[in-house]
Order: C-alpha cells, then structure tokens, then sequence
C-alpha cells in the first residue's frame, strides 16, 4: 500500500457543493475520503456514486448500533452501495450481525473501539468501568475473533492491538495532528509519522487539511510525513 492509500480525508462539510469542491482542490492528492453524519444527511450518499466514478475510496463513516436485525439489513445495503469501509460499534451482537451481512463482500466492517475525544474520566462518566486502554483492547480482541475486518482506534493504542488482532486486519486512527497543528476536539491524539509508527494502518486527518489555506499542500505534508515512517 502507498503511503497516499493510508491517508483518508473527512468530507465534514455542509453541503455537496462543499464537497465537490475540496475534492477538486485535492485532486489526485488524495485517493480516500470519509463520509460522515454531517455529508450524509445533506445529500452526501448520492455523492458516493460521484466519488466512485472519480476512482476514489470511499469510507463511509456512521457508527451503527442497533438490534440484530437492524444492523444486518443496514449493512446488506451498504454492501451494495461499493464503498470500501463502514463503521459498527464495536458492541458484539453489532458486529456479529455485520458479519453476517457482509460475507462474501469486500467491505472491510471496522469496529469503532473507544471514541479518540473520550478518556478515562469520559469513561468512568458515561457508566463504564474499564479505562480507555483496557475497553480497546477488550473490543479489539473480540472484533478480531467475531471476524471484523478491523478496527477504529487511537494510534496510542496501535501497538497493543496489533498484540490481540488478525494480522491482516486494518487499524484506521482518527485523532491525527500534524506537528503544531491544534488539537481541537480530540484527546488521544498523535503526529501522522508517530502514528503510522505506532501500527496504524490508515489514519483519519480532517480540519489539519480540510481547514489549512492550502489543503492540497497540507494532504502533500501529512503524505510525506507517513512515507518517512514506512
């Protein structure tokens, strides 16, 4: 894999029309993109169609929990959508029921372990027991067992997940800073090159580069940074 191919680009932008235009900006640049909540509810589904016949990846990006049921069928229809990557919470009846839902497809499920903007306190606040390190392991472990095609994870985390997952499984890290760059809303954060160090597959950089007067110059820079750690 090209160190280009490990870097994936939220489109966490308003409207399509936002979109279009920052892929346009990127241009060859980037050759994987995410598409979240925000995109998704303005529109951003149909623009998958778009982004494919650009010849671009596509990570779609909307954390499912739900019954069984509601999962598989959720998933069935993402199979067909063609994107590369999708999201589960890393719950698992959700992943088993993705699982399900994807066999014989070429959807990589990732399941999403601990939030990168959640801590220990964040933790111990919403009810759980286990601190961020533990949960991700807990949840990396039984993801690789239930036969998840990887996991989502702080790239602090990277090294001890590759201790409990198949070696072929991804392992995406948002929470990526460049250096310098301002942390924003997230906690659990590292450089492109330490990250990609650590054991991360593919790392998630938005606003360093969606936000930057140049994003195709930025996209270059965190490119650069990921080859000089492979």
């Amino acid at each position: 894999m090209i160190p280009r191919d490990r870097l994936i680009v939220p489109l966490d932008v308003p409207t399509v029309m936002d979109a279009e235009a920052m892929v346009e900006t990127l241009g060859d640049s980037v050759s994987y993109y995410k598409i979240g909540h925000q995109l998704a509810f303005a529109g951003g589904l149909n623009f998958i169609r778009e982004l494919r016949d650009m010849g671009k990846d596509i990570f779609l990006d909307m954390k499912l929990l739900d019954i069984d049921n509601t999962i598989e069928k959720g998933v069935e229809n993402i199979v067909r959508m063609g994107v590369q990557m999708t999201t589960i919470h890393a719950y698992p009846h959700a992943m088993k029921a993705a699982v399900k839902a994807a066999k014989g497809s070429d959807l990589c499920l990732l399941g999403v372990t601990v939030m990168t903007n959640l801590d220990d306190d964040d933790l111990l606040e919403n009810g759980y027991s286990l601190k961020a390190r533990e949960l991700v392991e807990q949840r990396a472990r039984q993801a690789s067992q239930i036969g998840m095609g990887g996991v989502v994870a702080s790239a602090h985390e990277a090294n001890m997940i590759h201790d409990v997952i198949k070696s072929d499984m991804a392992i995406v890290t948002p929470g990526i800073r460049p250096s310098g760059a301002n942390v924003g809303d997230q906690k659990r954060v590292m450089t492109p090159a330490e990250a990609i160090s650590a054991g991360s597959t593919h790392l998630v950089v938005g606003r360093p580069i969606t936000a930057a007067e140049d994003p195709k110059t930025a996209a270059l820079g965190v490119i650069d940074e990921i080859a000089s750690a492979l």
